[in-house]
């Protein structure tokens, strides 16, 4: 396969969701932090590595907000309605991509609310997933925190960590094979939450890049004060 070709990616960002955790009448990926909004940061983050062609950000149907941000109109960004689920979105945006993308191209699927990822550990893990055997790889980090399987508020066991790695984005696949993963496991009824569930139900292996604790999700509305933080000391490193 020609260089060009081998190295060619795309993204996608699932933002279809309400983030009904954060508490808030405004979708979690539109709060604004120091003045911009959480998904312009990780839209400036994923557009900032050459090797991404393009970015599809699958949006719910009734997105007032997007139109307001300046990235809106980028010739790189496409968008696309997705679906009721996260899974039923990447599917959705995996179908425009057709337009633009071959089958045998790369694919990364990043959190709409994760505006903390580093540019060079999204360009590591492309790098990593490029250089294996693997069907792809995402970003995680060592779990470090005891961790407790609880039924009812009540412990039932204690999970041995050592084995234990808390999955972050992006998630790094071939178009057509996470294409048919989605497909396969929404035909089965089988719920996934990330991607890289999706292609272990097929059999796929998929290799762990190590990624950093602050590439956080906001999720809760003390994680703004968090992603605050964090993209700030970026800004001043």
């Amino acid at each position: 396969m020609p260089e060009d070709l081998a190295r060619r990616c795309w993204a996608i960002v699932p933002a279809a969701g309400s983030g009904t955790r954060m508490g808030s009448d405004t979708p979690k990926q539109y709060l604004p932090i120091d003045g911009k909004p959480i998904l312009a940061y990780t839209l400036e983050k994923l557009l900032a590595v050459p090797d991404i062609k393009g970015v599809v950000v699958a949006l719910g149907p009734d997105d007032a907000h997007w139109p307001t941000l300046a990235l809106a109109s980028h010739p790189n960004v496409h968008t696309v309605i997705g679906g009721a689920e996260r899974a039923d979105s990447v599917l959705q945006a995996l179908q425009a991509l057709q337009l633009f993308a071959g089958p045998d191209d790369w694919v990364l699927v990043h959190d709409a609310a994760r505006p903390c990822v580093r540019v060079t550990d999204i360009e590591r893990l492309l790098h990593k997933v490029r250089a294996s055997d693997a069907a792809g790889g995402l970003l995680a980090t060592p779990v470090n925190d005891t961790i407790k399987q609880v039924n009812d508020g009540w412990v039932s066991r204690t999970l041995d960590r050592s084995q234990l790695w808390a999955a972050q984005t992006p998630q790094c696949f071939r178009c057509q094979d996470l294409a048919r993963a989605l497909r396969e496991v929404k035909a089965s009824g089988i719920a996934v939450t990330d991607e890289t569930s999706a292609m272990e139900h097929g059999g796929a292996s998929a290799i762990v890049v190590e990624g950093r604790a602050d590439n956080i999700k906001v999720t809760r509305q003390e994680d703004l004060v968090l992603a605050q933080a964090i993209l700030r000391h970026q800004r001043e490193e």
